[in-house]
């Protein structure tokens, strides 16, 4: 199921109707530690609040990579203003900014074997503040050896308060968190299956962090390989992420920056 990553009173909203995205469970705050991943962001409720609607990554000073059906998403339920953050929490102070949205052609439109679930937000202004994200030279997952690795989720996706149950026992969050989690295997040519059980030590992605991205190794990896997409329903199992090493997603991304 797809894990539509929305949060608060949003998430409560739209739940019903569309599938799910992702956050962070059983992580731990990031602070510093991820300066190059924000959250898409939207104004919602009465009084309006900031509500991170996805997250995603700086992987040039201009360019924030992220999930196509977040846009797909905003387009359905009329959204038509948002904005990226990399301020570490989501609130009144965070800094705005504003870019054009441009999601993968024919994105979603061609079965799960390959769905190109990519887009990227073309910032109006440079990040000079942030050094982007490295992305993958092609078909570095196919490695073998890199199946003893770790693996690093970062997003602003909902918490997990237990262990127990499903959709009862998650939590807002507007906070940028990672987790630690392990390879679990390939699936056709696109996808990377990574362990997010937390009675493994694990945690994972859940509503809010679609977009987001798993970094190869520990918290000091600037190396993103895969974005957070779908998953199982309760965010306790298996995350389901799009690798962004393969020839379709590369051609995508070489329209917008200089890829490896």
């Amino acid at each position: 199921m797809r894990k539509t990553m929305l949060v608060g009173s949003l998430a409560a909203l739209l739940l019903v109707s569309v599938r799910p995205v992702g956050a962070i469970t059983f992580g731990q705050l990031d602070g510093g530690l991820h300066p190059q991943v924000g959250a898409l962001v939207v104004e919602f409720g009465d009084p309006a609040q900031l509500v991170p609607f996805c997250s995603g990554t700086l992987i040039s000073p201009t360019v924030f990579l992220t999930a196509a059906h977040c846009f797909q998403a905003f387009d359905q339920f009329g959204i038509d203003e948002f904005w990226v953050t990399f301020s570490n929490k989501v609130d009144a102070s965070a800094t705005l900014l504003t870019g054009t949205p441009h999601v993968a052609p024919g994105a979603n439109s061609g079965g799960r074997n390959d769905p190109l679930d990519l887009a990227v937000v073309v910032l109006d202004a440079p990040v000079a503040s942030v050094t982007p994200a490295q992305l993958p030279t092609l078909g570095l997952l196919d490695n073998r050896a890199l199946r003893e690795a770790t693996f690093t989720p970062v997003g602003y996706g909902a918490v997990r308060d237990t262990k127990q149950g499903g959709f009862k026992s998650l939590l807002d969050n507007f906070d940028r968190r990672y987790a630690t989690q392990s390879f679990l295997s390939l699936q056709g040519k696109a996808w990377l299956l990574l362990n997010m059980n937390p009675a493994t030590g694990s945690g994972g992605t859940c509503y809010g962090d679609s977009g987001g991205p798993h970094f190869l190794g520990g918290t000091s990896s600037n190396l993103i390989v895969s974005i957070t997409v779908t998953g199982d329903a309760v965010c306790k199992a298996t995350d389901k992420t799009y690798r962004l090493d393969t020839a379709a997603a590369r051609a995508f991304l070489d329209d917008y920056v200089a890829v490896p």
